[in-house]
């Protein structure tokens, strides 16, 4: 920056590179260097430092300034707050200087072609928008400016806005001199969005290296203020492609007001809930996005919209607050007492417990004190004071990107948005507990179970004894039937459950058959105890994954259940009948299977429990599985990083077309009972036949489909897992399976202790051997013994 430059009041966004912070601020400058990129962004002038020290030394107001924050009680928010009024008030009767209202005016006309137009003002600090300091919302921006005396008022808003509440109170905190910081000002062509929203290049809960996009409709103010739940979109950056998504219901948006500003409309009904943005359209904001991050070099925050089509960035800036995986160590993980209260969205990470202190606009901040939770439909940038008071933040509104999220990353206090009724279900003074890292609100206080690989459960109980455990390569989980028993078996050294059986989430949760329950109107019954019991699973062994089989009732046992004989067929062969997959591509059970995985999604994105993956049981046919994938994506399950699909291998078709079935599915979990069932012709429920030898899991033949399995899933990148019993009733089958090369075996807790001794024993058997083998002479050194 030349000192010409430097002495300018204002300058055009074109002139300005990302160095000229100390003359145009964070966003002015951020501006200047994306626009000089070629990335789209509506045409700006820039009121810079120079301005605004011209405004204050004519008007001679900073003697009166530091006055009045020298009056402040650092105990009392409210006198906090009547200082910032005063200062205000202040500025406001200050006029700008005519020559500078001048300059204002010429650049003004330029900007607009010496049309009437709209323009936004936008407020931009010498220490905002840096890597090391964030000054989020503390300033202030105002849309829609319509004259040449509307711009002039609200320019002297912004220069006053250095001087709110929330930003006298981050500077005293952070050692900032209220003299050295100034403050410049954006004037830029207001691009009336009928779509906006936020964009981090990296995953700002916990730094995984995704795009999330959060947008919604009208101009994006209700975005960033928290005042609506956006959709959220997931793109893996590596990929380009949609991993997972949120669609929320969105009742009304910002629109330009016939005075200019923004005004509220109500958005019809049939467009509330839907997916607000197409696929194509996310993809392309994240591309530029992604542009944006390799061009700076570093992680980066933007606020984008779209008018007539068209994409545009409004402000950019490096991300000052990133979670650092704390979910790996919340309450998530095994927590003790409390019963979950509420769930939305995990957007800062950890976990505390405190008193509820609900608080609504127009309330004394001074009611929020040291160690509360603070409750409220939304935050607002005044309340940065109180925020840093609480122990944990709840929102009703609000997403990963609105302003309750990124102060909390920065405070490093818990939080948790979008929640949608956490100021009518929860109550002043009750206590809580909120996981930041699950998006969990629990009644009462919250314990961390401690868990050592010293002291596992030794049965169906899990009671914890002494016994060492040995450590195994080959990964260790447990089948789950009951949710009730997450808790106590969660307390096992194990990685994980391998096999959560959703039947006995119809039948504990439900107890109908569930197209008689749909019939009656209740489907979202269905889909919320459905998601309840999954999640109490998820949430007992997070982050540890849990593997969800969808419902494979045979038709014998769907007729047993309340309601079922009027859905039911009979059938001869229920074992080898209508079950799994096929079920789920029939007409008269799809919208069945539709609201499992509409549990599914809800439990994962909703409640937190993005360790939950689905297994389908008993496949077929490559056309079912095309048929289910598509199924699944229509409500958002996506098979991704973060969401792994499983196939059962229990057919002898899934053995013939490993290759095949390979392509769309990460891991294969054999059934053992039914794989030897199909492969011997051997009805696994008969007496007799039991009794001669037919059914064994140890046959040569089945061992050896068992075999050729795991060589193509290894081949092709998949991964292999054993679910039935047959481990731990036989120990030489657990050692062939392990010398094998499977990846995981899953046990039932009563036999798990036991089993994984078998599992390392095994594993230190093939490493021995594999030695020898290395080490063993060839025939010319025999002499040499």
């Amino acid at each position: 920056m030349d000192s010409k430059t430097a002495a300018k009041r204002i300058i055009d966004v074109n002139e300005l590179r990302v160095n000229d912070v100390p003359i145009v601020g964070g966003k002015g400058a951020n501006l200047g260097e994306l626009t000089s990129s070629g990335f789209p962004v509506p045409h700006a002038f820039v009121l810079t430092t120079v301005s605004y020290d011209y405004f204050i030394s004519t008007s001679k107001i900073m003697p009166k300034i530091l006055a009045q924050i020298k009056s402040i009680d650092p105990d009392s928010d409210d006198t906090l707050v009547a200082a910032s009024n005063n200062i205000r008030e202040l500025f406001d009767k200050c006029e700008i200087p005519k020559d500078l209202k001048d300059e204002i005016k010429e650049n003004y006309n330029l900007l607009l072609g010496g049309k009437k137009g709209f323009v936004a003002v936008r407020s931009s600090a010498t220490a905002e928008d840096l890597p090391d300091a964030s000054f989020a919302g503390q300033q202030e921006t105002y849309l829609n400016v319509k004259d040449e005396k509307d711009l002039f008022d609200k320019i002297r808003k912004c220069w006053s806005s250095l001087f709110t509440a929330r930003a006298i109170s981050y500077r005293e905190t952070q050692g900032y001199s209220h003299e050295d910081v100034k403050l410049a000002v954006v004037v830029q062509r207001m691009v009336n969005s009928e779509f906006a929203g936020i964009m981090f290049t990296v995953d700002p809960h916990n730094g995984a290296k995704n795009i999330i996009v959060e947008g919604g409709y009208g101009l994006g103010e209700a975005m960033v203020g928290g005042e609506v739940t956006p959709d959220t979109y997931q793109v893996d950056k590596s990929k380009m492609a949609i991993t997972n998504k949120r669609i929320s219901k969105q009742t009304w948006k910002y629109i330009r007001g016939p005075q200019g500003g923004a005004v509220k409309k109500d958005i019809p009904v049939d467009m509330q809930k839907v997916q607000k943005i197409p696929d194509d359209r996310v993809l392309e904001i994240a591309e530029i996005g992604r542009q944006v991050e390799i061009h700076y070099d570093k992680p980066m925050d933007m606020e984008w919209c779209i008018e007539d089509n068209k994409v545009y960035l409004v402000q950019a800036r490096p991300i000052t607050a990133i979670g650092t995986g704390k979910e790996d160590s919340s309450a998530g993980e095994q927590v003790e007492g409390g019963d979950v209260v509420l769930s939305g969205l995990g957007a800062s990470p950890g976990m505390a417990t405190g008193r509820v202190c609900i608080y609504d606009v127009g309330m004394s901040l001074d009611v929020i004190k040291d160690g509360d939770v603070l409750v409220t439909k939304m935050t607002m940038p005044d309340m940065v004071p109180a925020m840093s008071r609480s122990v944990a933040i709840v929102t009703d509104e609000g997403g990963m990107t609105c302003h309750a999220a990124i102060i909390s990353r920065e405070l490093g206090t818990p939080c948790v948005v979008g929640t949608g009724e956490a100021t009518n279900t929860l109550k002043n003074g009750e206590i809580v507990t909120v996981d930041g890292s699950t998006g969990t609100v629990y009644r009462g206080e919250i314990k961390k179970k401690v868990v050592t690989e010293t002291a596992p459960a030794a049965a169906a109980s899990a009671a914890v004894f002494s016994e060492q455990v040995p450590i195994t390569g080959t990964k260790v989980m447990v089948n789950m039937s009951m949710p009730s028993k997450a808790e106590e078996v969660a307390k096992l050294p194990c990685d994980g459950v391998g096999l959560l059986r959703s039947e006995f989430l119809f039948t504990n949760y439900i107890g109908k058959h569930p197209c008689a329950v749909i019939q009656e109107g209740r489907a979202q019954e269905l889909i919320d105890k459905l998601a309840d019991g999954v999640a109490k699973v998820a949430r007992a062994f997070y982050p540890r994954p849990v593997t969800l089989r969808t419902s494979d009732f045979k038709t014998n046992e769907y007729r047993d259940m309340k309601g079922g004989a009027n859905f039911e067929p009979n059938e001869d062969n229920p074992m080898i009948g209508w079950r799994g997959c096929s079920r789920y591509v029939s007409d008269s059970y799809r919208e069945a299977f539709m609201c499992e995985l509409k549990a599914i999604k809800k439990a994962r994105d909703e409640m937190g429990m993005k360790n939950i993956n689905i297994m389908l049981p008993f496949v077929r046919t490559i056309d079912e599985v095309k048929q289910i994938t598509a199924m699944m994506e229509s409500v958002g399950l996506r098979r991704g990083l973060d969401l792994k699909l499983y196939f059962m291998a229990e057919v002898p078709v899934n053995i013939f077309m490993a290759e095949e079935f390979c392509k769309y599915c990460d891991w294969f979990s054999i059934g053992s009972n039914d794989l030897t069932q199909l492969t011997m012709g051997c009805d696994r429920d008969s007496d007799i036949l039991g009794k001669m030898g037919y059914f064994d899991e140890r046959n040569p033949g089945v061992k050896a489909a068992i075999k050729h399995l795991i060589k193509v899933a290894h081949k092709y990148g998949n991964h292999v897992s054993i679910c039935g019993q047959a481990p731990s009733v036989y120990p030489e089958f657990c050692e062939f399976l392990v010398e094998q090369g499977i990846d995981c075996i899953s046990l039932n807790p009563d036999t798990f202790i036991r089993t994984k001794k078998i599992i390392a024993s095994a594993e230190q058997r093939v490493l021995l051997q594999a030695a020898r083998k290395v080490n063993r002479p060839s025939c010319d050194d025999e002499d040499d013994f």
